[in-house]
């Protein structure tokens, strides 16, 4: 399972902050996420801020073709470098990840201007360079180089930073990767950027770096770059997922999911007589949300219609027509909970036990009748920049045993969206979704018997869930003990 990195290492000047904006400036921040400022930004001067020295890239480059980083060749490595560390004063060196099918395919012409910016060997496409390769093979090269004593490849290790040009399924894989440098002991955690190519790009707007794909898009790509220079370092949860499944696999499962050998569920929780003999177990790591319902089967049959037919997935204005389209057809809005067993509510095949802060036992939360789609929410937005959890007010808070949402609190928000004319008006943020709990730590019992499959997603991917009648799927959600960096694009 790929882990989320812990905040520690940062150079000594390096201000965290958390990134809590609110529904009031949404605009500002989508219209400074995309570039657009009042100020210029010269190409030279940029460059010399993030680029590495070529020697540098051309070793990194080398250990990653060679998936080896343990040995560096001589002639890559020029003696007396560290000359140039007094250069690397007020340099961040960055590198960029591109998801080429993010953003209505953008990313070949985007790749090529972020090369014209920086160089060739610090932009990444995704489809050819996966980030777990330059984490083991591109960042352990500077830490071998810097091994034999180059002062600019410490440097350059040290204060080295990363974008990430897709959406938040894309950024939340670059995430994971760049967690594995924790499992390490690496003292020195990369943070990570946006440059927002998603169809709802929540985490980048919940980071400040704007909810779509600028239109001036050359010129506000230096913008972007140089703001990721000088962001502030802000911390942000993320939750392990641990699906304990009967036999069987899951078919086509995201790649944020992983297959496990062992069952890590709780043992504090009874459910031998529900677990079965021999367990499929799965592991994944999420940072924005999980569902589970009628939303994750919308989103489920989008995801395989923009695979088999990618020509019609332009941009995030018309991914989103498809997206409402797949909602009327599968009977969210127009098919009652009670007329069709395949489509009623999920208190019908599930259960909810969660543990509340600073709590070790399990308590059972009822799941209101009429509910369809359950989602359990870290960040501030969802659904493109919703805010469905809503601004609580304290009376209310207090009367519900609640405190105020915040991305990196320990705890995780849990609501439910009804009938699709509910999570309409939520979407539309005329009402507020139905509260269920916040919590630390999550179970979910799922049994079938009418239900074959149930649809759940996490962080935009989407996937069937077989269920079986003899015995329960169990979905178990803990916070992962160290945070995530994230950029913050103010």
């Amino acid at each position: 399972m790929e882990e989320t990195p812990r905040s520690v290492g940062e150079a000594s000047t390096t201000n965290f902050v958390v990134a809590r904006p609110s529904a009031k400036t949404d605009d500002a921040v989508t219209m400074r996420g995309c570039g657009f400022g009042n100020f210029g930004v010269d190409r030279e001067e940029l460059r010399r801020r993030i680029v590495m020295p070529e020697y540098l890239r051309l070793a990194m480059q080398d250990c990653i073709k060679r998936k080896d980083s343990t040995a560096v060749p001589d002639h890559l490595v020029l003696p007396g470098a560290a000359a140039a560390t007094e250069e690397l004063a007020h340099h961040a060196p960055m590198v960029v990840f591109i998801n080429p099918k993010s953003g209505g395919r953008h990313g070949p012409v985007l790749k090529e201007r972020l090369q014209q910016l920086m160089s060739e060997e610090q932009v990444f496409d995704l489809t050819e360079v996966k980030p777990h390769e330059f984490v083991r093979y591109g960042l352990a090269c500077l830490e071998t180089i810097a091994a034999k004593g180059d002062e600019c490849a410490r440097e350059c290790r040290e204060r080295m930073r990363i974008m990430v040009a897709g959406g938040d399924g894309t950024v939340g894989w670059v995430l994971g990767c760049v967690g594995e440098l924790h499992k390490e002991g690496k003292s020195h955690i990369p943070p990570v950027g946006v440059i927002p190519l998603g169809t709802g790009n929540d985490l980048s707007r919940s980071f400040n770096w704007g909810g779509a794909f600028p239109f001036a898009w050359r010129s506000a790509m230096k913008r972007t770059l140089h703001r990721a220079t000088l962001g502030p370092v802000a911390k942000l949860d993320s939750w392990s997922i641990v699906v304990s499944m009967p036999s069987g696999e899951v078919v086509d499962p995201p790649y944020s999911l992983k297959p496990s050998e062992e069952t890590a569920l709780d043992q504090a929780l009874d459910a031998d007589k529900d677990v079965p003999p021999k367990a499929k177990s799965y592991e994944g790591v999420f940072y924005n949300y999980f569902s589970i319902g009628m939303d994750a089967q919308v989103a489920y049959g989008f995801h395989h219609l923009r695979n088999e037919k990618p020509y019609l997935a332009q941009g995030p204005v018309t991914n989103k027509i498809i997206y409402s389209s797949y909602s009327c057809t599968q009977g969210w809005f127009c098919t009652p909970c009670v007329s069709n067993p395949g489509l009623r509510g999920l208190r019908n095949i599930m259960k909810i036990h969660i543990k509340k802060a600073n709590c070790s036992e399990w308590e059972e939360i009822l799941i209101p009748k009429s509910v369809r789609s359950i989602v359990v929410l870290n960040l501030d937005n969802y659904g493109s920049g919703r805010h469905p959890w809503g601004s609580l007010k304290p009376n209310y808070l207090e009367k519900r045993g609640f405190v105020e949402a915040h991305c990196d609190d320990g705890l995780i928000e849990i609501f439910g969206l009804k009938q699709g004319w509910h999570a309409s008006f939520v979407m539309a943020q005329i009402i507020t979704a139905k509260h269920i709990a916040q919590a630390a730590a999550i179970r979910f019992e799922l049994r079938g018997g009418d239900w074959k499959d149930a649809f759940l997603q996490m962080d935009g991917e989407p996937w069937k869930q077989p269920m079986k009648t003899d015995y329960s799927t169990f979905v178990e959600i803990k916070k992962v003990p160290f945070q995530s960096l994230m950029i913050n694009g103010e």
